[in-house]
């Protein structure tokens, strides 16, 4: 199974970002039930390696805290293949991302550690990128520069397996962890 922990959204925030996306020039909007903020991905994972990570994640608690995503920008290395809202810095969110890390190695899930930038995805683009494109999403971004979004309370974090269709992404909430109980149900 494809894998990945993360925040989801309020309908609030989904809405800010709808918007924002409306906006959009050029690319492919990421659909409203797919933004989430990830706080880590695990890719491949055999059903045994499911559910040591589920363990695992069990045992993350923390105090509930707000987030804000604010601003935009973009990933990729010769040219833009994602546009995304970014988070204001929040310390009990990288503290959230290194127990859910040190709790899944512990476990023994192998997985790629990747430096933790939060984000959440907006919008894909192609990767045949034209000079015209590239000028679209310079002048979006710079329109958009004062975008900030509500405040909200993360209470929880989610397990989520993702399959790949040829139109998009479909994301199915394994477990949810309340971050400051311990009780949950697996699938």
């Amino acid at each position: 199974m494809r894998v990945f922990v993360a925040i989801d959204l309020p309908d609030e925030i989904r809405g800010e970002l709808e918007r924002l996306q409306e906006y959009l020039p050029v690319g492919r909007a990421v659909p409203s039930d797919n933004l989430h903020l990830t706080l880590s991905f695990l890719g491949d994972q055999s059903e045994v390696a499911c559910e040591d990570a589920h363990e695992a994640l069990s045992d993350v608690h923390a105090k509930p805290f707000d987030l804000r995503l604010s601003g935009l920008g973009t990933f990729g290395k010769k040219a833009p293949q994602v546009i995304y809202a970014d988070v204001e810095r929040c310390e009990e969110l990288i503290e959230l991302e290194r127990k859910i890390t040190r709790k899944l190695r512990s476990a023994g899930v192998q997985f790629q550690k990747r430096r933790f930038r939060p984000h959440v995805t907006i919008a894909r683009l192609s990767k045949m990128f034209s000079t015209d494109g590239l000028a679209q999403v310079q002048s979006f971004l710079a329109t958009q520069a004062e975008f900030r979004g509500s405040q909200f309370q993360v209470r929880e974090f989610h397990f989520y397996c993702s399959t790949l269709t040829p139109d998009q992404a479909r994301h199915e909430v394994l477990a949810t962890y309340d971050l400051s109980k311990p009780e949950i149900d697996l699938f």
